[in-house]
């Protein structure tokens, strides 16, 4: 029982039905008044960009299905050892079989859509001429969405060479990360630079195309392995349905959310009237497509409430056929789904995807207008909502509430001062992502230093006291014993705190070189402007001194497990030395007189405000007041836990002397009063050849004669 390939094909020619209609009904298939490419390329590059699309979510689905929800071997004993020799369970292998052949798929089809983009473009027919292929390569070398697209074709290709040799969990989880990196540049050439957002939209398409990948890369999944998944008394395989659709459906609650929210915070930046929404054939497909996700998300509740409960029953016949005619038909509405969101790619929204002749520098730097002159209640009132750490935020808060709902549903406790530091620790994130000092950040240097400082040193001490792996190791389930190698997501958090990787990345001499020499290499380097100037740079430098502020803390006063800490000695002396460098640091930029990142913040036209180089010194000020502050109070801490530490280890002796009616002291006074003992013998003891000594002990034992025979004798 389960979905046939007959109806697994329907559901990709569902796609291709949605996506032909839908291109029809916008007019994004019509031939161009001038530059027309031709039929071939108005047809051929949408074709190849749902095949393109629908193969990345199936490599990603099968990575994920591989790594986190079917079992590994076909083991089952209570060794783990002998589960690892055990061959692969053929669910895990049909799984890895469909995402190679789906990665074949998608570099080819990647290469088709960089070729087919690229006649778009250009206006031009395909041709084998030699003018031809040069353009293409200038393309492919030159330009932003030539590269991109260039990218993905390489990271498609790295992708399926490990997929046809990698076996490994922990190679095929890399091999999940680098796909995932792959919905990057597709991300970054979308109708990014649409609306004064351009940031937000790039983040919201990103997240959308996250949350489509798993969800959709599932339902393929799920469909394939459909008649495998109830077990095979021939092939000595289990039933393994119930633990499937458990583990995938939490997984695609997530990916509903997701795809849902960022779609619709996509469309607001793209269409920003009803008019527009309703009145528009774009907005109109936005409607169409929205309506599909919400009966996707309904079939996928009906699984969650209904249909899983059922499956574990005796007698579940019918609950497996009601199961397996959702996922058609979800696999059905998906297909649709997919076809629309490919004519939504090819249609052009309401709002402009160029930059206006009369863009302003500060436009054409960073993607938006200067904002008001800063004054102290701007510090407050100034947002830009970063849409990516928002949703970092709300997926650490999500997750936190559950874990500590499921430890004290267990009848633990959970301490609220954790809890409440984590949230503050979120709130700040968010404030410094997307509040003033991120919008200012971008202006003036001393509003990002404030930006930096806070990232690196405010937020991860708040975090840190939060300690969500202690949480998430209590909270999620384990896997135990005989589990045919699977592993969930505790076993991948235990195996990555344990990881070589983390003993080197936690080390504390490691933890504070990177927290204090970052500093110097990022900004005294090509990649200050760079990250500026480009939004992925941007995203990754807020990426990096987050990690690292927060593993610099962590090594310092986290209650998290780690391989490795140091002594406190150390760590108050590596919080001196990094509380030193901060010093030099922000007096080196006091004195500097050459500007950072000159072509940028030199040429923002900013009109109001002290000059570049007169912000920039005041930002060394800030670097090395805002970096010493929250350094002091982690030393502070640091001593705190030192002196808690010795009162737990008088603690402990004393309750260990209470047990033992103070054995130890007892044990250690006798061993004082057997030296004593041996002192005093030893001292009593005559001296050899002390003749006095000699006559006196002859004298009172009645032996002198006999003694004095004998030396005479010698």
């Amino acid at each position: 029982m389960g979905v046939s390939v007959p109806w697994q094909l329907a559901g990709v020619a569902v796609l291709f039905v949605a996506m032909a209609l839908a291109l029809v009904f916008s007019g994004a298939a019509a031939a161009r008044q001038v530059s027309d490419p031709g039929a071939l390329v108005r047809w051929g590059l949408p074709i190849a960009k749902a095949v393109q699309d629908m193969s990345l979510a199936t490599v990603v689905g099968g990575l994920l299905f591989a790594v986190g929800i079917l079992p590994k071997n076909l083991g089952g004993s209570r060794s783990r050892d002998k589960d690892l020799d055990a061959p692969e369970h053929p669910a895990f292998t049909r799984a890895l079989a469909v995402a190679a052949g789906a990665g074949a798929a998608w570099t080819l089809s990647a290469v088709a859509v960089l070729v087919l983009t690229y006649s778009d473009v250009a206006g031009l027919g395909i041709s084998g001429d030699a003018q031809f292929t040069r353009s293409l390569v200038y393309f492919m070398t030159d330009i932003d969405t030539g590269k991109a697209w260039l990218a993905v074709t390489i990271i498609a290709a790295v992708v399926t060479t490990a997929l046809f040799g990698v076996r490994s969990l922990t190679g095929l989880a890399f091999t999940l990360v680098l796909a995932l990196i792959g919905l990057i540049p597709t991300a970054l050439i979308g109708h990014s630079s649409s609306s004064s957002d351009h940031e937000g939209a790039i983040n919201s398409l990103g997240l959308h195309l996250l949350g489509v990948s798993t969800w959709v890369g599932g339902i393929i999944m799920l469909a394939v392995l459909s008649g495998l998944l109830g077990g095979s008394k021939s092939k000595g395989t289990t039933d393994i349905t119930d633990q499937t659709l458990r583990r995938f459906s939490s997984l695609a609650g997530f990916a509903f959310v997701l795809v849902f929210g960022s779609g619709v915070i996509n469309a607001a930046i793209r269409v920003t009237s009803f008019g527009d929404l309703f009145g528009s054939a774009y907005g109109q497909i936005i409607v169409a497509k929205t309506l599909a996700t919400l009966v996707l998300g309904g079939i996928g509740f009906m699984h969650r409430k209904w249909v899983i409960p059922q499956l574990s029953k005796s007698g579940s016949l019918s609950a497996r056929r009601v199961l397996w005619q959702l996922v058609l038909v979800e696999l059905l509405v998906m297909g649709a789904t997919s076809g629309l969101a490919v004519a939504l790619g090819r249609s052009a929204p309401p709002q402009p995807t160029t930059y206006a002749p009369d863009a302003s520098p500060a436009f054409i730097l960073s993607g938006y207008e200067l904002p008001p002159e800063l004054t102290p209640l701007r510090w407050l009132t100034e947002w830009r909502l970063d849409w990516l750490w928002v949703a970092v935020a709300l997926f650490g808060a999500v997750t936190y509430i559950l874990g500590i709902a499921k430890v004290r549903k267990r009848g633990d406790k959970w301490s609220w001062f954790r809890s409440v530091n984590w949230f503050i620790g979120l709130v700040a994130l968010t404030y410094i992502t997307s509040g003033p000092p991120s919008v200012y950040g971008r202006v003036l240097f001393s509003a990002h230093m404030v930006d930096h400082m806070a990232l690196t040193m405010v937020a991860p001490i708040f975090l840190v006291l939060g300690t969500p792996v202690t949480l998430a190791l209590r909270a999620l389930p384990s896997r135990g014993e005989g589990t045919h190698g699977s592993r969930g997501l505790r076993e991948w958090l235990l195996l990555f705190v344990h990881s070589r990787f983390s003993q080197v990345v936690t080390h504390p001499l490691f933890a504070a070189a990177n927290f204090a020499g970052s500093i110097v290499l990022f900004y005294y380097s090509d990649l200050f402007g760079l990250a500026m100037r480009q939004h992925v740079g941007h995203e990754l430098m807020n990426l990096h001194f987050l990690l690292t502020g927060y593993i610099f803390v962590l090594s310092m006063i986290g209650s998290d497990p780690l391989p490795r800490r140091a002594p406190y000695p150390m760590r108050l002396l590596l919080l001196l030395a990094t509380m030193a460098f901060h010093a030099f640091f922000g007096v080196a930029i006091m004195g500097g007189t050459g500007l950072l990142a000159a072509d940028y913040f030199g040429n923002l036209g900013r009109t109001w405000g002290a000059s570049a180089i007169g912000d920039q010194q005041l930002g060394g000020a800030v670097a090395w007041g805002i970096g010493e502050v929250p350094t002091l109070l982690v030393a502070i801490g640091v001593a705190v836990m030192w002196s808690r530490s010795d009162e737990r280890e008088t603690r402990r002796v004393d309750r260990a002397a209470d047990r033992n009616n103070d054995a130890d002291l007892s044990a250690y006074n006798d061993m004082f009063a057997r030296l004593a003992d041996r002192d005093a013998k030893m001292t009593s003891r005559p001296a050899p050849g002390n003749s006095a000594n000699a006559e006196a002990t002859d004298d009172s034992t009645g032996q002198p004669e006999r003694n004095t025979k004998l030396e005479g004798r010698s």
